[in-house]
């Protein structure tokens, strides 16, 4: 059995296989041949802490990447990192494209051979030269069993300039629908088509070799959309996953889920799957039980957080199926984050009214089946007090089995962090790196 990991930065659930009208048919095959996950979500919603916390099976702030590689954070053990642990299981381990868990080389987390693509972060050209060299290399070069890792990066910002018709596109239901958000989303509609295009690529190739069926493929993505009150929150929007589990062999008996997921559930599914004896690291639960149909939830409860971005932003929250409670740890600072949101035409239409000045409450509470888009705080109802006392102790209670850092006190810079000061406009301007110029 092989194993084929395909993932993009900032997709979220933006794609025709969660119903949104953009045109994803390699994602929808994948979906139709596997088992699709509706309430999946990361464990952070930033991009390189989501993807060490999929790739080691534990939160961000146990395996240390806690921020930005690029930025200056890494994971304290690169052992626990899926490519290694699966090297020492007898797996050809290959990266092409995209990774974001460290700034040194692939080979330190594990991955025995790089597929370089051609340079250009972001563009069209550069996304197809990641899926045409992927493909080559598994029609000329691929060596049994493996774990192939896939990333793009073509829905991350500055998107590819829309072909779509902006006059015609659903924006997300958190944002307005004017006709600067409509241009700014049929960016992101059009990159996405791209970067469908490409999974085809790969996965054709995959097919054309005949081990298409004998690969588990994984397709996700890192965390929600690159706009305001979505990537770096832990709104659902923020949170909440495109997953795609197809196994290898026989199709699954369960098609589409509506289980509560963590992306720290993936690794010890792959090992559930595989056969192979899991960590003793992991902090998730295999979802082989759903997709095989014995079971419909494999947890009640899950925990997401935040601490770095662009810049500090501490935050923890527990999700079950009906509740969420989302505490901010920064008293000092209650307004919006602003360098821990993407620049793009929707924020700044959002600047022009107010957004920077955007107060956030200290404590939220949501009832998700009465108001899935969260905008209902109910933290200071008389009648919810049973339910955020439990949803806090509960949340404490994690962060002290975890040993999270934040219970010592504010961290507002780790050594050789570069970050942003919170009332900066945009996440690309004047980095700091000395915690006495935060202020």
């Amino acid at each position: 059995m092989n194993l084929l990991y395909l993932h993009t930065h900032d997709m979220g659930r933006f794609n025709g296989v969660y119903g949104f009208n953009i045109n994803t048919p390699a994602m929808q095959s994948l979906a139709e041949d596997g088992t699709v996950f509706r309430n999946a979500h990361c464990a952070c919603p930033t991009c390189s802490p989501s993807r060490g916390a999929l790739l080691t099976g534990q939160a961000p702030h146990v395996n240390g990447l806690m921020g930005l590689a690029h930025r200056g954070s890494y994971i304290y053990n690169n052992e626990h990192h899926l490519a290694s642990f699966m090297a020492k299981q007898g797996f050809y381990t290959a990266l092409a494209g995209v990774q974001h868990e460290t700034t040194d080389r692939p080979s330190t987390l594990g991955y025995q051979r790089y597929i370089p693509a051609q340079n250009g972060v972001g563009s069209e050209r550069h996304s197809d030269s990641i899926a045409f060299a992927a493909a080559d290399y598994i029609k000329n070069e691929l060596k049994e069993p493996f774990f192939l890792s896939v990333g793009f990066g073509v829905t991350h910002r500055k998107y590819l300039d829309h072909k779509i018709d902006p006059d015609y596109v659903q924006v997300p239901a958190c944002l307005p629908d004017n006709a600067q958000v409509r241009a700014d989303f049929a960016d992101y509609v059009t990159s996405c088509e791209v970067l469908d295009r490409n999974m085809k690529t790969v996965l054709d190739a995959l097919k054309e070799k005949n081990l298409y069926d004998s690969t588990l493929v994984i397709l996700t993505t890192d965390h929600g959309v690159a706009f305001p009150f979505m990537k770096c929150t832990l709104y659902d929007s923020g949170t909440g996953v495109t997953l795609i589990i197809k196994p290898a062999g026989s199709p699954p008996k369960v098609k589409c889920t509506d289980a509560l997921t963590s992306q720290i559930d993936v690794f010890p599914t792959i090992c559930d799957f595989m056969g192979l004896t899991p960590p003793d690291w992991l902090e998730g639960c295999s979802l082989k039980p759903v997709i095989d149909g014995n079971k419909s939830q494999v947890r009640n409860e899950l925990f997401t957080e935040i601490t770095f971005h662009a810049a500090y932003e501490p935050v923890r929250a527990i999700r079950t199926e009906r509740y969420k409670l989302i505490r901010h740890f920064d008293d000092e600072y209650t307004k919006q984050i602003m360098p821990n949101i993407d620049d793009g035409l929707s924020k700044r239409f959002l600047m022009e009214y107010g957004l920077a000045e955007h107060v956030i409450p200290r404590l939220e509470l949501y009832d998700l089946f009465f108001d899935p888009n969260e905008k209902n705080n109910l933290a200071d109802r008389p009648e919810t007090q049973a339910i955020k006392n439990e949803l806090s102790e509960r949340l404490y209670d994690w962060m002290k089995k975890t040993n999270d850092p934040l219970l010592k006190g504010s961290m507002r810079h780790l050594p050789g962090q570069l970050l942003n000061r919170p009332d900066q406009p945009h996440p690309n301007k004047d980095y700091i790196v000395s915690e006495n110029n935060d202020k």
